[in-house]
């Protein structure tokens, strides 16, 4: 496997004070009728069944690596209830499948390969996260690559909190994301931590009581989003190529109605925890997750 990318894309989840800069800019557009316009630049998107291949990286307990193995179950889990749920979020995703006249696609719970021992050690080149995303299935698949807090990733946190990409060949697409509860949690965990940027409100209580691990479970579901909509870079997308804002980067920070910059939104709260979500999944997990652009309506669409 030749350690290059064809399309590697940033999640635009950037510094607090650019998801505030976006944040009020898409407002302002939406004010003024100046609908955000998506455009399909005519490329392939991801077709047929496709496996979603997780590789750990670093140290993850099993509760951990529940909680994002929970979530990936939940996007093709469509009888979850009590709604709204994972799978209603995903169903969006949909419409850009329609829009393109593409055939649909349909997401499998693939294989889980542990790399506890570091075999990169604990700083890692984007070579190198395209090598370990090869570890998974090179046909058909998205294979998605999990830091551990310890490990430091060029451009993580000071740029990005994760990636999403393809192989040269473009055989198959991958996503990285970083665990961020210890090296940026308030850039990459926001709305769990207290931001470092912006209007200062208390942080809300994590689904499933990890930081570090409900704030994966947003930027996992981002690049998810926006993997499937644009995996080759000729997809989906608004705005320049090398910076695009796709189905979910271009709602950074909205997570349910009435978002504005430095509150998600009006979310559903657990009676027993406190925590605050907007869906549900398999094995009673609750998960908050990201607000996702409508191609239809060109205006970000939460569950609540």
């Amino acid at each position: 496997m030749t350690s290059s990318m064809s399309s590697s894309v940033l999640l635009s989840l950037f510094l607090f004070i650019s998801l505030l800069h976006l944040s009020s800019a898409a407002r302002k557009l939406t004010q003024n009728d100046q609908q955000l316009k998506f455009q399909y630049h005519k490329g392939p998107l991801l077709t047929g069944k496709i496996s979603i291949n997780l590789v750990w990286y670093g140290k993850f307990n099993p509760s951990q690596r529940a909680i994002i193995s929970d979530f990936i179950t939940s996007i093709s889990s469509p009888t979850i209830k009590p709604q709204p749920s994972v799978a209603t979020w995903w169903k969006l995703t949909d419409k850009y499948y329609h829009l393109a006249n593409s055939q649909n696609l349909v997401l499998t719970t693939g294989s889980h390969i542990l790399d506890e021992n570091y075999s990169f050690g604990k700083s890692l080149t984007n070579d190198q996260i395209i090598k370990l995303a090869s570890k998974g299935s090179q046909t058909n698949a998205i294979n998605v690559v999990l830091t551990s807090a310890d490990v430091v990733v060029d451009g993580f946190c000071s740029s990005r909190c994760g990636t999403h990409g393809s192989s040269v060949d473009h055989k198959f697409a991958y996503v990285w994301v970083g665990n961020s509860e210890t090296q940026c949690p308030g850039q990459c965990a926001w709305p769990f931590h207290q931001p470092i940027y912006g209007p200062q409100s208390p942080p809300l209580v994590a689904p499933n009581n990890d930081v570090g691990l409900d704030g994966m479970v947003i930027n996992v579901a981002s690049l998810l989003a926006g993997v499937v909509t644009n995996p080759f870079g000729n997809g989906y997308y608004q705005g320049p190529k090398e910076a695009p804002l796709e189905a979910a980067s271009a709602c950074t920070g909205e997570f349910g109605k009435g978002a504005y910059p430095g509150y998600a939104g009006n979310l559903l709260v657990d009676p027993t925890s406190g925590a605050s979500y907007n869906a549900n999944g398999v094995n009673g997990r609750k998960y908050l997750l990201p607000a996702l652009f409508d191609p239809t309506t060109s205006v970000c669409s939460t569950l609540v």
